[in-house]
């Protein structure tokens, strides 16, 4: 019986730790399908960042863990819930993660990072209107590093492909559709639909297969799998340090890949990333 109170103390820290982390609801993309209007969306592009949620006093990624930033950066951002992507530029991603999951936020680090905002939480009105409510608060806030994703029209499908090309050429992934008179939801939906030339999913390593010829003695590719059972391997993509140390058995880590074969086999897989180990992605 005396170690009653410590098993209640105990039980009480787990429930805490629990609740805290949870993961906020929020709203995820579908893809963009042929034959769809986007004269009937908001368009913005699609910003190679780390998603985080602003619920009016903690910063957190999308898992629901706490991200560390410096207390000037939280302290400056309105009571106002906020839904967007901590960015540092485009082809910036890996140093990104590497400084927003750092235990200890290095502020000329964060000095370097913005936050973009594209969705309030819970607030009244279609998209269109909450898209307004972005700008003028972040507007208002006058705080640098605190902005609003921009959003434009897209006529029709030529109009999209137009602003897709010139979103790749310099440097972008591509494209996000949200439906301008879409209330705000949670859950996948397709009143936001994403647009790349390409597509993200993820798999678990399975095995090494040796390497040849230049890569002998390193990494040839991974063996992985996806959820569904399928496996594949990812052969390309790695930098020679990657090679020479790559993800370990059971890791999870993001392919890029162009299409489904018949048999639902990835063409062209590409290995992207590793997949923090918080449990933390772009998406």
């Amino acid at each position: 019986m005396r170690h009653l109170p410590c098993l209640l103390l105990s039980l009480l820290l787990s429930l805490f730790s629990l609740h805290t982390l949870a993961a906020p609801e929020i709203l995820l993309a579908e893809l963009y399908r042929d034959g769809i209007d986007p004269g009937a969306y908001l368009v913005s592009e699609k910003l190679d960042g780390v998603r985080a949620i602003w619920d009016g006093q903690r910063l957190s990624f999308r898992s629901g863990h706490p991200v560390n930033a410096p207390d000037w950066f939280i302290q400056a951002l309105p009571a106002t819930p906020l839904d967007g992507e901590l960015w540092a530029g485009r082809g910036t991603f890996e140093r990104l993660s590497g400084i927003v999951r750092k235990a200890q936020p290095v502020d000329a680090e964060w000095r370097e990072l913005r936050y973009m905002i594209f969705e309030l939480p819970g607030a009244p009105g279609d998209f269109s209107a909450r898209a307004d409510a972005i700008r003028r608060l972040t507007a208002a806030a006058g705080i640098p590093w605190l902005q609003a994703v921009e959003q434009f029209r897209a006529a029709d499908a030529a109009a999209l492909r137009q602003r897709m090309a010139a979103v790749l050429k310099a440097g972008g992934e591509g494209l996000m559709l949200h439906r301008a008179d879409a209330p705000y939801v949670t859950g996948r939906s397709d009143v936001l639909l994403k647009l790349k030339p390409w597509q993200d999913a993820e798999a678990r390593v399975v095995g090494h297969v040796p390497g040849r010829g230049k890569h002998r003695g390193r990494l040839g590719a991974l063996l992985v799998e996806a959820p569904d059972g399928r496996r594949f391997s990812l052969g390309s993509g790695f930098s020679d340090a990657q090679r020479e140390a790559p993800p370990a058995p059971g890791a999870l880590v993001t392919y890029r890949y162009q299409s489904l074969t018949v048999q639902g086999q990835p063409r062209h897989p590409v290995f992207l990333r590793q997949r923090a180990a918080a449990g933390e992605s772009a998406e």
